[in-house]
């Protein structure tokens, strides 16, 4: 007798995780490094140069539809991450600073991911194929408990992914992208069962995917989803050719009819796709962003494919092994939805990873279809391998976290020396700093890893999503571990604030700085942390104070009388070599 699915689930299995579990969880992911910090080099504060200008712009309609810093666009051709950072800047209260501002609403962004994801998952589960074996003698799993597990790991796979990290606690646009592919996946999902909040989530995901700098992986995403839609539809049609009168629907995965995709619901699929890509392409949202790794030759290629390879490895880990396995266990039900629609969307940003000169940004997109495939493996699993995921990741992180301790402890005490001295070289300039605040909150997040240890290793009642815990806890761990113990020296590193700094003290407070060849992220940190009014070198320029990129010096005695000004000094960011600014003073007056 042949399964129809590789999963055996009895009913003892899939006890609910409790919900407030799952929301703390969640927020000791994502409020870490809300606050105590600033926009970090380089999407981050260049993200946030653009939503200042917005804020503190004239206010034209042609501002809000181009966004521009001195006249350059953004590298990410986005409108609504723009718009969204810019007006909570200008609703924030006196007592916010604009950063946290930001930080805040794209948090919400992540808080979103998170929902969205979850219950795509959810109802990819509850799909007729997804569902486990029925026993002869009844006891397996009910099918909205059985989604509700699988859910829960879906989640905590998507919180796992080492790459989530650092780019869903900036502000970036994608950030948005991936919030608004988690409404379009999770209305991919929902759709089939006639939900409202589906089709809204589904149009809304679409266009501000679209709008936030992701046209073309939602021009392909849907093109995709409509076919698949549209060949499940055929299938279920000749079925229902094919069966007996007064059989209109498969019976094979119980006795109520499936929900499945009409032909409305992939006419809206189609709709909502070429609405997005219309908008888009009538905002000249559109950009050639091709850069394929063989694009060169010799090493270089032989390079570029080594550091894709480690990129892809662990950025999602340990969801990739995960769904791996299930295109294995499941490969007789590929073409069911709940295999089908979560390997294209994986698919679609792992070729957007592998062509474009965004490589983590893209493959972030695909982490909620890479965890939903990894969730899927859990009811497969033998309890071998899920003792060998325990144990491993309750080495690496523990591990981790100790180090993370030693370190904290050199920094404030001097012993052991060597970690403190290895981060004087690496943050020069560099002075400890103690908070009692960050100090209880990793204490606390460090006894909740002990006890989640000995709850996961002690004896307990099966749950599916167990497999997850340690991972998903132990990331939040780490992230919390240094968004508390190592956030000064971090903010210190990545921050442009010292930088900024020196310039005050060799300038001062004066009514503008002419500038020559100026990054985008140099421009942000001026006018945000200095508060600085930036101006084009000219010849007739009448500002007293020059800063110039030293990657385009050669060119400056075209522009100005070098006799006529003096290098005051070589301004750099403490912890970069090569982030130089040279800052010049006219002699004349």
């Amino acid at each position: 007798m042949n399964q129809p699915t590789p999963a055996i689930v009895a009913q003892e299995a899939v006890r609910r995780l409790p919900r407030l579990a799952l929301i703390l969880l969640c927020a000791a992911y994502l409020l870490p490094g809300l606050v105590g910090r600033g926009p970090w080099k380089a999407a981050d504060i260049t993200a946030f140069g653009y939503m200042l200008e917005l804020a503190r712009g004239p206010g034209g309609i042609a501002q809000w539809l181009d966004p521009q810093m001195m006249g350059l666009r953004p590298d990410t051709l986005a409108l609504i991450p723009y718009w969204v950072g810019a007006w909570a800047i200008q609703i924030a209260p006196p007592w916010i600073t604009a950063d946290l501002a930001v930080r805040i609403v794209f948090a919400l962004f992540l808080w979103g991911a998170f929902t969205g994801t979850w219950y795509a998952v959810y109802y990819w589960a509850r799909t007729p194929q997804a569902q486990p074996v029925a026993f002869a003698f009844g006891g397996e799993a009910r099918p909205k408990d059985y989604a509700r597990a699988i859910a829960d790991g879906g989640l905590m796979a998507m919180i796992a992914s080492l790459g989530l990290a650092q780019l869903g606690h900036e502000t970036t646009p994608a950030l948005a992208q991936l919030f608004f592919l988690a409404c379009t996946f999770y209305g991919m999902a929902a759709l089939p069962y006639g939900r409202v909040s589906a089709k809204v989530a589904l149009v809304v995901g679409m266009v501000g995917m679209a709008l936030s700098g992701a046209p073309t992986v939602t021009v392909v995403l849907g093109a995709g989803c409509t076919l698949i839609a549209a060949a499940e539809w055929l299938r279920v049609r000749s079925r229902q050719v094919d069966d007996e009168p007064g059989t209109s629907f498969d019976t094979t995965y119980g006795d109520e009819p499936p929900a499945q995709y009409t032909l409305p619901a992939i006419g809206l699929i189609a709709l909502a796709t070429m609405a997005a890509g219309a908008l888009a392409y009538a905002l000249d949202l559109f950009q050639w962003r091709i850069a394929l790794p063989g694009s060169t030759v010799g090493d270089t290629v032989v390079d570029d494919l080594e550091s894709l390879a480690r990129l892809l490895i662990w950025f999602t880990w340990p969801a990739w092994p995960l769904g791996l396995w299930t295109l294995w266990r499941w490969r007789r039900q590929l073409r069911a939805r709940h295999v089908a629609m979560p390997l294209w969307f994986a698919l679609v940003p792992l070729a957007a990873t592998c062509t474009t000169d965004f490589a983590q940004r893209s493959l972030l997109l695909g982490l909620p279809a890479m965890a939903t495939l990894a969730a899927f493996a859990l009811p497969t699993f033998r309890r071998s391998a899920a003792a060998l995921i325990d144990w491993f990741t309750l080495l690496f992180f523990s591990g981790f976290a100790i180090g993370i301790w030693v370190i904290y402890i050199s920094m404030q005490t001097g012993f052991p020396a060597k970690p403190a001295a290895n981060v004087a070289k690496l943050a020069p300039g560099f002075v400890p700093e103690y908070s009692t605040v960050a100090l209880v909150s990793a204490i606390a997040a460090t006894i909740a890893w002990a006890w989640l240890v000995r709850w996961r290793t002690g004896r307990h009642p099966k749950a599916l999503w167990k497999t997850l815990v340690l991972p998903a806890g132990g990331t939040a761990l780490c992230w919390t571990l240094v968004m508390t113990l190592w956030l000064p020296p971090l903010d210190y590193a990545r921050s442009y604030v010292p930088q900024v700094d020196a310039v005050k003290k060799l300038v001062g407070t004066t009514e503008c700085i002419a500038e020559l060849g100026l990054e985008r992220t140099h421009i942000a940190a001026m006018r945000y942390h200095g508060d600085y009014q930036l101006q084009h070198l000219k010849a007739d320029t009448k500002c007293r104070w020059l800063l110039v990129n030293p990657e385009v010096i050669g060119g400056l005695h075209d522009i100005i009388d070098l006799h006529q000004w003096r290098l005051i000094r070589t301004l750099r960011r403490p912890t970069a070599r090569t982030d130089d600014l040279l800052l010049y003073q006219r002699l004349t007056p």
